[in-house]
């Protein structure tokens, strides 16, 4: 199995993208209990449950930011949807834990 490219996103550049109005779609694998904890502004949960409603209707052409707890799980997930067909794949260094850290006001719950 191969795994198409993903890129790397720092906390400060998705900061910027979500104050600009380009289409974004973000995607939270973290488990639900946490999820439904606290989460970045605008993203949308991403489990085994949900991953085929996903694909069938997440659009492929804007970028798409895989978010987990710490920037490690993401990778991983970022890799898979980049084979799926998703132009502009990136996996959030430093994942919710690094985000709530620096933005604990900008945390959706």
């Amino acid at each position: 199995m191969t795994t198409a490219p993903f890129y790397h996103l720092d906390i400060p550049a998705l900061a910027d993208w979500l104050e600009g109005d380009s289409p974004l779609t973000l995607v939270d694998i973290r488990d639900p209990q946490s999820f439904a904890q606290g989460r970045v502004p605008g993203s949308q949960r991403l489990g085994n449950d949900t991953v085929e409603a996903f694909l069938g209707e997440a659009p492929r052409q804007p970028p798409l930011v895989v978010i987990c707890y710490h920037g490690h799980s993401s990778q991983q997930a970022a890799a898979w949807l980049a084979g799926q067909g998703f132009a502009e794949v990136y996996s959030l260094d430093g994942g919710f834990t690094d985000w709530q850290h620096r933005h604990p006001d900008r945390v959706e719950r």
